[in-house]
């Protein structure tokens, strides 16, 4: 689990561009947009040498606001513009958001008619849509979506509003929602009624720490309304000093859009808090977190109020990194073996679990599992990897099995690669997953699945059977507390 520390922070960095982006084969061409758009060619520095690529200048907001327009235009085919002082988006990092949840929405994993959406057309709603508006512009013009896009702010709501109508061939994929509150112009600090009652984060978080602000989704969200997910770009900061402590970048932003008390936790609190009374109009709830440590707090809380399943991701653009949280209610569900994914790697994150619960624990739960269906199972401790080979018969086994249970004391006798590292004598009948188990954050692991044979005719039972066994680990590991 160690090596070359580096290297691997710079190959995962590279993976969170997410491959549908547009920009993940190569960033936007500064010199080539200064050529096509004149209003861009003042923003645009160039170098003495000529292997430099031509750069802004990141702490003036009127270049990132005009990049932010150019890229929308050129890559988009959408007419933006925002006032200055507001929150100025990167567009590659937003599209990120955009492309990860159609991921969700794509994999099936809950039930996709289980909402009964209009005619099949997927339906979003984004909390604190800003005068930029830019989730509902990108969701419409990339995908199709139609979204109800909230904000609290006059300013905000008549951006939204303008940006909207200024492409009238999404215009009526979005709908701009002003949401009612008690104090007009009210910042997300001021108080609307009696607030719901509060999930404290820690021990550590005082009253004080709270949202106690807008209505968020509940009161804003209308009964008979349904929607396949949710989307937030949270207040990230506690207050207007910390959220100005990037010197090396300008993307504007008002106190509404940036700051509230409690900061990002406080605020994805709420929205779980939200979710609970409202978990049966929406298949999918999520937000983006900027701090990593705040990630696990809101995961473990996401388990606590009983959630069926929760999903993260990273995203990162240049020396940025932001994290997607994702969660639903509704029961998962099994792909039908008629239509099984081919792929030949696959990976998950197990997270909440307690102390207790490491790296070994789940290795040893994992060989275990495939021990319990009767497969050749080995266990290399050195590598943190177990190694499983299976004919067809035996994948169409576990397939057929609906148990997600994991038996731990079925006596296991290692027929290949064991804790001291040799290999694993693979049998020419059967093909081999390798099961990995990485370290992330306290009470996070990575579990990743490869099929060592890339031309195995058994992928898409293998990926099906990686599935299964996500469902036992984390029946297992991530059981909601008492």
């Amino acid at each position: 689990m160690g090596g070359n520390g580096k290297k691997r922070k710079r190959e995962k960095q590279r993976a969170t561009i997410h491959p549908n982006n547009k920009y993940a084969e190569a960033p936007p061409d500064f010199a080539q947009l200064a050529s096509l758009y004149p209003s861009f060619r003042p923003y645009v520095k160039y170098s003495p040498h000529s292997d430099t690529r031509p750069s802004l200048d990141w702490t003036d907001f009127n270049a990132t606001r005009e990049l932010s327009r150019v890229l929308l235009l050129h890559d988009h085919n959408l007419h933006w513009w925002i006032p200055d002082a507001q929150l100025c988006p990167t567009i590659p990092n937003r599209s990120n958001y955009i492309h990860w949840l159609n991921d969700l929405l794509s994999s099936h994993i809950i039930p996709t008619n289980s909402l009964d959406s209009q005619q099949g057309q997927v339906r979003g709603f984004d909390i604190g849509t800003g005068a930029n508006c830019i989730y509902p512009l990108l969701g419409a013009s990339l995908l199709g979506w139609s979204f109800v896009a909230s904000d609290v702010t006059d300013v905000a709501i008549e951006w939204a509003t303008r940006n909207v109508n200024n492409n009238p061939h999404i215009a009526d994929l979005i709908e701009i929602r002003k949401v009612e509150h008690s104090k007009k112009e009210a910042p997300c600090v001021d108080e609307v009624g009696p607030p719901l009652p509060s999930i404290p984060l820690d021990s550590n978080v005082h009253e004080n720490k709270n949202y106690d602000g807008p209505p968020i989704l509940v009161g804003v969200v209308r009964d008979d309304e349904k929607f396949d997910f949710c989307m937030c770009n949270p207040p990230f900061f506690e207050s207007l000093g910390e959220a100005g402590l990037n010197p090396k970048t300008s993307c504007g932003g008002t106190s509404s859009e940036m700051v509230c008390p409690g900061g990002e936790k406080a605020f994805v609190a709420r929205i779980i808090e939200d979710s609970v009374e409202l978990k049966h109009q929406f298949r999918w709830f999520t937000s983006m977190v900027g701090r990593k440590s705040s990630l696990k707090s809101l995961v473990s809380k996401l388990w606590e109020v009983g959630v069926t399943i929760v999903k993260t991701t990273e995203f990162v653009q240049g020396r940025t990194s932001r994290w997607g949280l994702a969660w639903s209610f509704l029961p998962p569900i099994q792909k039908p073996s008629i239509s099984l994914p081919q792929k030949n790697n696959m990976s998950f994150m197990l997270e909440g679990l307690q102390r207790q619960h490491g790296a070994i624990n789940v290795l040893e739960a994992v060989k275990s599992y495939f021990s319990l269906h009767g497969l050749s199972s080995t266990l290399n401790t050195s590598a943190f990897t177990v190694d499983v080979v299976a004919s067809k018969d035996e994948c169409d086994s576990i397939l057929k099995n609906d148990s997600s249970v994991i038996n731990k004391s079925i006596d296991f006798q290692p027929t290949g690669e064991t804790s001291n590292g040799s290999r694993l004598n693979l049998s020419s009948n059967g093909s081999s997953l390798r099961i990995s188990v990485f370290q992330q954050i306290p009470g996070t692991l990575l579990v990743k699945g490869s099929l060592q044979d890339k031309r195995s005719p058994l992928s898409g039972e293998f990926a099906a059977i990686f599935q299964k066994l996500e469902e036992a680990l984390r029946h297992e590991f991530c059981r909601r507390s008492a």
